[in-house]
């Protein structure tokens, strides 16, 4: 709960001034509806990912699985973008917000004044120097800075809940203003729902939440594909962790408005960015406050971690996977460098204002807050369950509605999000296309049958023959036609041993698969049969594994194709088929360079 509480928790440094800047006195009505959402709408559907992706990947791997071939991978590229909008300003945003608490410190020397960004550019490189040395004993350290964070901010909420009972006039004061401003209670609601969305901010972390799944222990009966215990800790977790921001958002919003002007939230003010640690100098003293500046910068630099790790499991669950990034986008220094430059950028371009990239934080949010709804939406509706259905829908709908209202209103978000999209639909593209010709399997079995069959071959003739063959009628004549030409075309010689190997097609779209070869005998022929999306790709494989179980060097013949040889290589990047024999030939001349192991491929 620590874990997702350094990003979730460390919303209270900047949220309470936030919602006074964006909704004034409506703050407090604006934060009870926040609160509302988060209780009845991001909670319950959370709780649903959690059961239903509970190997850490989050709502974006339930979309991938309800969104196959292409439309799925393009969804998921989507919602990495934004998903990298929300990381990415997390550190950044936090980062900004722990420079504020210095400056504004008034221990500081006065030359921080001034100088916000190469402050926050400093916090940024000193956390990616921290994970590029190794990111070790995350949890123990959440804990307690979550720990002493929570414990100072109900210290500075109770003695300020103490100064209002002690001057209820402050109370009536904010009614009557609030009343003069917006008139009855009716109005002031509808104003708090308009206003809504700029305080999106404080609905951050559960996508942490869900992603940090691994780390539950659960209970000793679990299982891989069912574990109980985890999902029912996870789901407590959640609950909690949504429980006790929920008390602080209203408290805090409550004491802020009552005993801060408004003026003081205003860009530049003593307030701005940091409302309850103006109270913990203003009520307790500037040691306490100090000691509390210096605790909201460990928490919101441990945010900035957070979103770190979140962004180092994400990006390489996905793209190397779906061949749209090199192979180096799985290890983590690189990695690393790519995201603390592009914070860099970030914290330039915004002038590490809290402010400025406020509505860039909550865009990336409510999106992926809103996909999540979806997905659990679709998938309540594909196990035909009503009431979850309806429910869920009306909770994506008020998403949707606010994500546009947030887009409308600050349109930074999807514009920084829209540069994070196209980057990785470009980088995606290119890397596709240069990995076209790569081995994409991540493991090879071959079952008995298929073992037999090749391993006879090689013992008993000291050859192994394989037919490409793309099965039509799957009828004994096609099977004897096919046998009779290749023979008489490809000069394979006369009674010697041949085997069909057919691939049948699946989603083109998956780049690494796990191959299953399986031997069969299919009309008096013996057939070695593998499902995969990528047909040249997959029988360069197989030759391989051939070679390397029976230690001879196998032969394959093709037919070829008869369209145009520049649309058939748009088919094989588009449908993993198209023009397979040289393509075959291709793959096998860059995984093996050794030409006198390199499986002999003839073409007639």
């Amino acid at each position: 709960m620590c874990l997702t509480g350094v990003d979730y928790f460390s919303t209270l440094g900047y949220q309470p001034a936030i919602a006074a800047l964006a909704a004034g006195l409506l703050s407090p009505i604006a934060t009870i509806v926040l609160v509302a959402l988060t209780l009845f709408g991001a909670l319950p559907v959370y709780r649903r990912v959690a059961a239903e992706s509970f190997r850490g990947s989050g709502s974006i791997h339930m979309l991938e699985k309800l969104l196959p071939w292409w439309s799925g991978k393009l969804f998921v590229l989507v919602l990495l973008g934004f998903a990298a909008t929300d990381f990415m300003i997390t550190i950044t945003l936090s980062a900004a917000d722990a420079t504020a608490h210095a400056v504004e410190n008034p221990f500081t020397p006065t030359w921080f004044h001034g100088q916000e960004v190469p402050i926050t550019l400093f916090i940024i490189a000193l956390l990616g120097i921290v994970f590029l040395r190794g990111f070790r004993e995350a949890i123990s350290i959440a804990v307690v800075l979550v720990a002493v964070y929570l414990i100072l901010n109900l210290i500075v909420i109770m003695v300020a809940i103490e100064h209002v009972a002690t001057n209820s006039v402050v109370i009536t004061d904010w009614w009557a203003a609030l009343t003069v401003q917006h008139g009855n209670p009716l109005v002031m609601v509808g104003i708090a729902l308009l206003v809504f969305p700029k305080l999106a901010l404080g609905l951050s972390g559960f996508e942490t939440g869900v992603a940090v799944m691994p780390q539950v222990t659960g209970s000793p009966t679990d299982s891989d594909d069912n574990p109980v215990g985890r999902i029912r800790g996870t789901k407590r977790l959640l609950t909690t962790a949504a429980l006790i921001m929920s008390g602080f958002l209203i408290t805090s919003s409550l004491v802020t408005t009552f005993l801060i002007p408004q003026a003081a939230f205003q860009p530049g003010g003593p307030a701005n960015g940091r409302a309850l640690a103006y109270l913990a100098h203003e009520y307790l003293g500037n040691a306490f406050g100090t000691v509390y500046d210096i605790s909201t910068i460990c928490i919101l630099w441990f945010a900035g971690a957070s979103a770190m790790a979140g962004l180092l499991n994400l990006v390489p669950r996905y793209l190397p996977r779906y061949g749209m990034a090199p192979q180096w986008a799985r290890a983590v220094r690189p990695l690393v460098l790519v995201f603390i430059g592009i914070a860099f950028v970030i914290t330039i371009a915004f002038q590490a204002s809290v402010d400025a990239q406020g509505g860039a934080y909550a865009t990336g949010v409510l999106v992926l807050m809103t996909s999540a709804s979806v997905a659990v939406t679709l998938s309540a509706r594909k196990r035909r369950q009503r009431w979850p259905t309806i429910g869920f829908g009306i909770i994506a709908a008020i998403m949707a509605y606010t994500t546009i209202a947030n887009i409308v209103e600050r349109p930074d978000g999807v514009r920084i999000a829209a540069l994070f999209i196209v980057g990785i639909m470009v980088t995606s593209l290119v890397s596709r296309v240069r990995r076209s010709f790569q081995l994409r399997a991540t493991s090879i079995t071959l079952d008995s049958s298929a073992l037999d069959f090749v391993t006879g071959d090689a013992e008993d003739y000291d050859v192994v023959r394989i037919i490409s063959h793309e099965p039509d009628e799957d009828t004994e004549t096609e099977y004897r036609d096919k046998s009779r030409d290749e023979r008489r075309f490809g000069n394979i010689p006369t009674g010697s041993p041949i085997i069909f190997l057919e691939v049948l097609p699946s989603d083109s779209s998956d780049f690494e698969e796990d191959l299953v070869v399986s031997g069969v005998a299919k009309h008096g022929y013996r057939v070695l049969q593998v499902t995969s999306g990528n047909v040249p790709n997959t029988i360069a494989a197989v030759l391989l594994e051939i070679r390397d179980q029976t230690g001879i060097i196998p032969e394959i013949y093709f037919e070829w194709t008869q369209n145009n040889p520049i649309s058939n290589m748009f088919k094989f990047l588009v449908t993993g088929q198209g023009e397979i024999a040289p393509v075959t030939r291709e793959v096998l001349r860059e995984s093996e360079p050794n030409a006198k192991r390199r499986p002999h491929v003839h073409v007639s």
